[in-house]
């Protein structure tokens, strides 16, 4: 498949990646026919989807399988009226009428916005409004359902409730009736064009409503990158990223890329997360590529990870976060397996990347992907030396690179916010040091500047995280009068320490990020606190913990 796309597949170095890296975008192109169909045609049998649930629960779907439902999803959304533009969201979690949906919307060019079943009645609301969405498909679920019914009076364009199931519910629609009852379905004509809105995704940020994030129709491609380029895989691969559908991570690792590839995702369709039950399901399904949140690994790495057989994993990668080096050195003890991180946001696809034909730098995020035109900038507009701090940005005076966000739906205001001048601000620091490799640092607004100095809060977060009796933490600046700012530490303790949650053990703590970076970074306030204020997504909102200082 990937010989449909690229005129050369494999390289051995950056550089030539960066010079004969090339994909050759299908005029309309059309994920559900042009990958999904494709593979239904050329190989049927091929496993796409290995699900599973945590009730030992088990079904394998193949591109056949794939493209059957798919056509009957689509059908079924042209029955009841939805068509080319129109906005349809999915709360699904992991289940696997997921790709079902998604796919069919595809093929009848409407637009798809994933959602996490966490929403609440005002963000339903919010959500049903600001995009106009006509029909939302869901889990079934008595608290997503609820939430949803109750969002109803203030959402009037909304014209269709479609459940997973029989819910004998008042006003809901049966989506498993609907695909047994579609009719054949007849691929529309004039379904896309490449700049057509596919995919709409509401970005929870850690200050302000959400943004509305879309993107066209040769966003999938890319995800080639994604998989082929930072996951390593290849048409034998059984890749497993961790990933509610509601979120573009999900796209990222569940979807696209490794279905261009030819590889087949695992979905671990569970509700409480524990680390033994996913090391226990990467035994069970050989699970051969992981990737997930450094959060994940963690939790991982507190297991013992000799009581299970994951000699059939062969490569990890991470990224949603920042990567402490603690954890990596960890991980790679007890399995022997070299993380490799990225970095990106739901308007991109990986951005910054660790390559397989690289050596992964422990807490680095990699190197800019090629594909894109990548720069650090200070804030004079000027490009900065290595080791200097600068905003990671993306120029587009060249070429524009797919897989960068359309922009903001309904918000040229925002959109020209961070798109002006043919540079794109993600808002993120970094710096480069002299292999090329980039370091993060925080946000823009989350930097703190102190007696001088510039602090990232994610340098200091991961030295705490090296103490023991650290679980979760968050770095922000305290006004001063002398320094202009400190370094303040929100911490959340271990529960074996949190009976002496006391001046001695703050003083141990400071000591010890003394003793483990640049003394100067150390926090001179330590706050411990039970949970961190966070966003829906789990982004730690460093603004609300700032408002209450």
């Amino acid at each position: 498949m990937l010989e449909k796309f690229l005129k050369k597949i494999d390289f051995t170095s950056t550089k030539d990646f960066a010079d004969n890296y090339h994909v050759t975008v299908p005029e309309n192109f059309n994920f559900g026919y042009d990958i999904v169909d494709e593979w239904a045609k050329t190989n049927p049998t091929k496993r796409a989807i290995c699900w599973a649930n945590d009730h030992h629960e088990h079904i394998d779907f193949t591109f056949a399988d794939i493209k059957e439902q798919s056509d009957k999803a689509a059908s079924y959304f042209q029955s009841l009226g939805i068509g080319k533009g129109d906005m349809v969201m999915l709360i699904l979690k992991r289940r696997y009428e997921f790709w079902f949906a998604i796919i069919g919307l595809h093929k009848i060019g409407a637009v798809a916005i994933p959602a996490t079943h966490l929403l609440t009645k005002k963000d339903i609301v919010y959500r049903n409004n600001a995009a106009d969405i006509k029909a939302i498909v869901c889990v079934d679920d008595e608290i997503v359902l609820q939430h949803v019914d109750d969002a109803m009076t203030e959402s009037p364009s909304i014209k269709f409730r479609i459940a997973c199931g029989g819910t004998g519910r008042e006003g809901w629609l049966d989506f498993h009736q609907g695909l047994n009852d579609a009719k054949p379905f007849v691929r529309p004509q004039n379904v896309n064009t490449n700049k057509d809105i596919a995919l709409l995704y509401f970005t929870s940020g850690t200050t302000g409503e959400p943004k509305m994030v879309i993107h066209d129709f040769a966003y999938p491609l890319g995800h080639i990158v994604t998989a082929k380029y930072w996951h390593n895989l290849n048409e034998d691969s059984l890749h497993l990223t961790v990933a509610d559908t509601g979120w573009a991570k999900a796209v990222w690792g569940k979807l696209y890329g490794q279905w261009i590839v030819g590889a087949a995702v695992m979905v671990y369709d569970h509700e409480k997360f524990t680390p033994e039950a996913m090391l226990r399901l990467i035994e069970n399904y050989k699970v051969t590529s992981f990737c997930a949140p450094p959060t994940v690994f963690r939790f991982m790495i507190r297991e013992d990870l000799s009581k299970f057989d994951l000699s059939s994993l062969k490569y990890a990668t991470t990224a949603g976060e920042a990567l402490n080096p603690s954890v990596y050195e960890a991980f790679y003890k007890g399995t022997g397996i070299k993380m490799m991180e990225a970095f990106g946001q739901t308007e991109t696809t990986p951005t910054i990347v660790t390559f397989p034909w690289m050596k992964p730098k422990p807490g680095a995020m990699g190197v800019p992907n090629p594909a894109y035109d990548m720069d650090l900038i200070a804030t004079d507009g000027r490009s900065v030396e290595d080791g200097e701090v600068g905003e990671v940005v993306i120029r587009t005076d060249r070429w524009r690179p797919l897989g960068l966000f359309m922009g903001y739906y309904r918000d040229e205001r925002l959109t020209k916010q961070v798109y002006y001048d043919n540079i794109y601000h993600t808002g993120d620091m970094a710096w480069r040091d002299e292999d090329g490799y980039y370091w993060f640092v925080g946000r823009s607004d989350d930097v703190i500047k102190s007696s001088g100095y510039r602090i990232g809060p994610f340098e200091v977060e991961s030295a705490l995280m090296t103490h023991p009796a650290v679980v979760e933490c968050a770095i922000t600046g305290v006004p001063d009068e002398i320094r202009g700012q400190v370094v303040k530490a929100t911490v959340v303790l271990a529960k074996e320490y949190r009976d002496i949650a006391n001046d001695h053990l703050k003083h141990d703590i400071q000591n010890h990020v003394k003793n483990v970076t640049a003394p100067y970074k150390y926090p001179r306030i330590i706050e411990f606190v039970d949970e961190l204020p966070k966003t829906i997504s789990g982004k730690i909102k460093r603004a609300d913990i700032r408002k209450q200082q």
